[in-house]
């Protein structure tokens, strides 16, 4: 699409790449398909190619591209998402991840990540953070394990603001989020992590990854037993107020 406007705009890559500021390389490239274009660079095609918004249109689509293959299909239901709730026993969950720490989880990948995989995968997961804001809003529930939480994935200033990113999206009136603190005993949720959504169409969906692996679980059966464990979970967990008061303590212990 840019390069079928590019050519009815009656210009030539390196032209386009010198209005908009970018090399005739990364021109190519997002032509080409080998590069997934950034919002700044779709933006300032649209207006130079007087597009009228066609190709931010197709920018969601664009960024799903930069994600793993594996979530690619849950990324588009959880988009639409009615309502998401989830626990996550190892890891900052992506949708609260800030990019320095979304960036030290890619740069951690084995076998190693290429710089420019990691730039995409971390700017598709900042991109899903839309969930958070959008209009309408959707209702968000975030259950994550104090020992995910003090887990130095990184170093000590990226773990600081981190957390206090925690703080201040909780502060959200459509976000929960809550810890399950350390020391519970055995609880459901060392079964792993999981997600439960409601699609766009209130259809209730579950799903969970393990080693570069996605799974959408849809069978009713299957999908009540990830609610019901849910709910378990959410009673066992500090409540959000709780939550805060020991998120606000980690940061000025840090």
């Amino acid at each position: 699409m840019l390069q079928h406007l590019r050519k009815l705009a009656g210009l030539s890559q390196p032209q386009l790449g010198d209005v908009i500021g970018y090399s005739v390389d990364l021109v190519a490239s997002v032509e080409q398909g080998r590069r997934p274009a950034k919002e700044a660079f779709t933006v300032a095609a649209d207006r130079t190619l007087k597009a009228r918004g066609v190709l931010l249109v197709l920018q969601d689509e664009v960024d799903r591209a930069k994600l793993p293959k594996f979530f690619r299909n849950f990324a588009l239901i959880e988009a639409e998402a009615l309502s998401r709730f989830s626990y996550d026993p190892l890891l900052v969950p992506g949708l609260l991840q800030t990019e320095a720490y979304a960036r030290a989880v890619f740069a951690g990948h084995c076998p190693p990540l290429d710089e420019e995989i990691i730039d995409q995968h971390t700017e598709g997961r900042l991109s899903r953070q839309k969930l958070l804001t959008r209009a309408p809003m959707a209702e968000l529930s975030f259950i994550i394990a104090e020992e995910a939480l003090r887990d130095p994935v990184a170093d000590m200033d990226i773990m600081r603001d981190q957390w206090r990113h925690l703080l201040q999206v909780g502060t959200l009136r459509n976000v929960g989020v809550q810890v399950m603190p350390a020391g519970r005993g055995f609880h459901s949720g060392k079964n792993g992590a999981f997600v439960l959504v409601e699609s766009a169409t209130h259809q209730q969906l579950g799903y969970f990854e393990s080693q570069g692996v996605g799974c959408v679980v849809s069978q009713a059966s299957d999908v009540s037993t990830f609610a019901l464990r849910y709910g378990k979970l959410r009673s066992q967990a500090l409540n959000v107020e709780e939550s805060a008061r020991l998120i606000e303590r980690m940061v000025g212990e840090a």
